[in-house]
C-alpha cells in the first residue's frame, strides 16, 4: 500500500470541488452563502436533510449522522480505502502525489503492479482496434450487431477482439518490453501442455470484455468464443494480484454515478446483457460474472445503492442464482428485487426483440424478492388436486416464515388462497404460525427511525468508550434526551452500571437490545471524538423535539429554543471537525 506525502494529502484536500464531488451523488441546491442540501446518499428519506458546506470541505446528515471531508465521501460511496480514495481525486482534480519514504518491498510490489495494469491497457487498445478495423474480426461484429448492440455503447465498454494467430500479443508486448513472467501474472499468455516452456496467447478468436475496476482501469479480461469447436464458451483472465474474480463486477466503472442517483443497481449475469441495458437506457447495471453472487461482490453492491434488482436470465439456473444470492443481499439489508423477464429470454434477447424501450419497462415491474419466490413455487407447483395443494403451502411455509405481519404479507396470503382455492383461514392458519413465531423471536425486527438510530448510536459509543461513557451518561436528562422508552431504561440501567447494567427477568426486550449494544460496540473501533459527536446529535434531537411540541402548543418559546439549537450545532461542527482528524489519523 503505497504512502504519499502529508503536503499530497493537503493538496488534494485543496484541489476538490466538494460540490462538484458530491453532486455526481446527490442533487444539491443552495441553501445559504456556504451551503448545500439534497437527499442523503447514505440512508432513504424523502425530506433532503444533507448538508454541505463547500469551505470546510465537509458534509453531515441531520438524518442518520453519516458526516466526512472529500476522503470519507470517497471512501463511503465508492468502496475505497484511504490510499484510493487519495489516488482517485488526486487523479480527478489533476494533483500530481509524492511518495513518502516507502519499504522498498512494498515500493517493488506497486511498481510491478502498475507494470501489469500498464500491459493490460495496452492489450485492451490493440483488442480495440482489431475488432473494428481488421477483416478478420467482421464474424465478430456481425454477431454484435445481431445481438442488437450498438458501436456507440460498445466502444463504452472497450469491446475488442482478440486474433486467432497465436502470439500476436506475446511478440507485440516483448516488443514494448514486457516479460513472459508479466504476461503470464497479467492472465495474457498460458503455458503449453504438450510444449514444455512454450507460452502462447490466452484469448484467440474470441471476442474481449475489458474488466475495468472502480476508476476505469483495465485488471482483466472476459472473452467469448467465436468458434463452435471451443471447448469453453466464456474465458476469464485468471486471478492475478490486481484481478480477483470473487470481487468483481463487470461495468461498474460505467454504473456507479448512475446507481447513486437512481438509489438502486440492477445485476445481471452476461457481459453482453449489461451492455445491451446500458445501451437501452438502464445505465445503472453492472454483471456478476457468472450466477452465484459472492460476499465480496455483495459488499460493493452494497456500496452502489441500497436497492438491487435481479435481472438474471429468467431459466432454472437463473432462478435458483437468485435464490442463493439473497441470503448474502438481506444480511446487508439491501432491498432485493426481481425483475420478470420473459420465459428462457435473457436481457440481451428483450433487446433485440422487443427494442430498447422494453429493457426500462421491465426494470420499472420488478417485484419484491418475496413476491418472486410466492409466485415461482405457485406457478411450478400441481395445483389441481387437494395433495399438490398441500404441497405448494408447505413450500410456502418456509417463504412466509421470513415474512413479518404487514400489508406484503397479507396480500400475498390473499393471492395464495385465490390461486389455490383455499380459504383466507387455511392459509394463514398453514402459514401464518411459523412467521408469528419469527417475529415474537425479533427476526423482523422494524426499522429504526432517526431519532433511534441516534439513540442507539449513542449507546453503543458508551459501551464501547466505558470510562467517558458512563461520565456522559450521568450528565444528561435522560429523560428528556431519551424518546424510546427502551432506549431511555437501557440508558438508565447502564448509567447505575455500564459495565453489567441491571436486567429483571420480565425484561426480555431490554435484555435483547442491551445484548445487541454489547456486540456491536464490540466491533467497533471508537474514538472519543465520536462519542462527543452522539451526545451532541443526541441533544440536537432533543432540540428539535421540543420545537416541533412548541409549536403544536402556539409558538411561544420558539426563538430561545432555536438559540439554543444554533449553540449545540456549532459545538456540533466542532466536534466533528475534531472527529474526522481522529479518524483520518488513525486511517493513515
Amino acid at each position: 500500500m503505497p504512502r504519499y506525502t502529508d503536503d499530497s494529502k493537503e493538496r488534494v484536500r485543496d484541489a476538490v470541488d466538494m460540490i462538484d464531488l458530491v453532486g455526481t451523488r446527490v442533487e444539491l441546491r443552495r441553501a445559504g452563502a456556504d451551503s448545500y442540501t439534497g437527499r442523503c446518499p447514505f440512508h432513504d428519506e424523502r425530506t433532503p436533510s444533507f448538508n454541505v458546506t463547500p469551505s470546510k470541505k465537509m458534509y453531515y446528515c441531520f438524518g442518520c449522522q453519516a458526516s466526512g471531508d472529500p476522503f470519507t465521501f470517497a471512501m463511503e460511496t465508492e468502496g475505497f480505502d484511504f490510499p484510493g480514495a487519495l489516488e482517485m481525486l488526486a487523479e480527478r482534480y489533476n494533483v500530481t502525489l509524492e511518495l513518502a519514504e516507502e519499504d522498498p518491498r512494498a515500493a517493488a510490489r506497486r511498481t510491478h503492479e502498475a507494470r501489469l495494469q500498464a500491459l493490460l491497457e495496452r492489450t485492451c487498445g490493440y483488442y480495440e482496434r482489431y475488432l473494428w478495423e481488421s477483416t478478420e474480426a467482421a464474424r465478430a461484429r456481425d454477431y454484435l450487431a445481431g445481438r442488437g448492440l450498438e458501436e456507440a455503447v460498445l466502444r463504452a465498454f472497450r469491446v475488442g477482439y482478440a486474433p486467432s494467430a497465436w502470439d500476436r500479443v506475446l511478440l507485440a508486448s516483448r516488443r514494448g518490453g514486457f516479460s513472459e513472467q508479466e504476461l503470464l501474472e497479467a492472465g495474457l499468455v498460458q503455458r503449453s501442455i504438450d510444449q514444455p516452456g512454450r507460452v502462447y496467447d490466452r484469448f484467440r478468436t474470441r471476442i474481449t470484455f475489458p474488466l475495468c475496476d472502480r476508476r476505469g482501469r483495465v485488471v482483466g479480461f472476459g472473452a467469448r468464443a467465436m468458434r463452435a469447436e471451443d471447448p469453453a464458451k466464456y474465458v476469464n483472465s485468471s486471478e492475478s494480484p490486481i484481478f480477483r474474480k470473487r470481487e468483481h463486477l463487470f461495468g461498474v466503472h460505467l454504473a456507479q454515478s448512475a446507481a447513486a442517483q437512481a438509489g438502486a443497481v440492477v445485476l445481471c449475469e452476461g457481459y453482453t446483457d449489461v451492455i445491451a441495458m446500458h445501451q437501452a437506457g438502464v445505465e445503472n447495471c453492472v454483471g456478476s460474472m457468472g450466477t452465484a453472487l459472492t460476499a465480496e461482490q455483495v459488499g460493493v453492491l452494497a456500496r452502489l445503492a441500497p436497492r438491487l434488482i435481479l435481472a438474471l436470465d429468467a431459466d432454472g439456473a437463473g432462478q435458483a442464482a437468485m435464490l442463493k444470492s439473497a441470503a448474502l443481499v438481506q444480511a446487508k439489508r439491501i432491498e432485493l428485487r426481481v425483475v420478470p423477464l420473459p420465459a428462457g429470454s435473457d436481457p440481451a434477447d428483450v433487446l433485440k426483440r422487443e427494442g430498447a424501450a422494453a429493457l426500462p419497462a421491465l426494470v420499472k415491474r420488478a417485484v419484491a424478492f418475496v413476491r418472486f419466490r410466492v409466485e415461482r413455487i405457485l406457478a411450478g407447483g400441481d395445483r389441481g388436486t387437494p395433495e399438490g395443494r398441500d404441497r405448494i403451502l408447505e413450500q410456502l411455509r418456509p417463504v412466509f416464515a421470513e415474512l413479518g405481519p404487514g400489508a406484503m404479507r397479507e396480500e400475498l396470503e390473499r393471492e395464495v388462497s385465490s390461486q389455490l382455492g383455499v380459504s383466507e383461514r387455511t392459509v394463514e392458519q398453514v402459514l401464518g404460525a411459523g412467521g408469528a413465531r419469527q417475529a415474537a423471536a425479533g427476526v423482523s425486527a422494524p426499522a429504526l427511525d432517526a431519532g433511534e438510530r441516534t439513540e442507539f448510536a449513542f449507546l453503543e459509543l458508551c459501551i464501547a468508550l466505558p470510562e467517558r461513557g458512563s461520565a456522559l451518561l450521568g450528565e444528561i436528562a435522560i429523560d428528556a434526551m431519551f424518546a424510546n422508552q427502551l432506549t431511555r431504561t437501557a440508558a438508565e440501567r447502564l448509567r447505575a452500571s455500564i459495565e453489567s447494567p441491571a436486567v429483571h427477568a420480565d425484561e426480555s426486550a431490554l435484555r435483547t437490545l442491551l445484548t445487541k449494544l454489547a456486540v456491536i460496540a464490540s466491533t467497533l473501533e471508537a474514538m472519543p471524538g465520536q462519542l462527543e459527536v452522539a451526545v451532541r446529535q443526541l441533544d440536537l434531537a432533543r432540540i428539535e423535539r421540543a420545537i416541533e411540541g412548541v409549536r403544536a402548543g402556539g409558538g411561544a418559546g420558539v426563538e430561545q429554543l432555536g438559540h439554543e439549537r444554533a449553540e449545540v450545532q456549532a459545538e456540533l461542527a466542532e466536534w466533528l471537525v475534531r472527529a474526522l482528524e481522529e479518524t483520518a489519523a488513525t486511517a493513515r
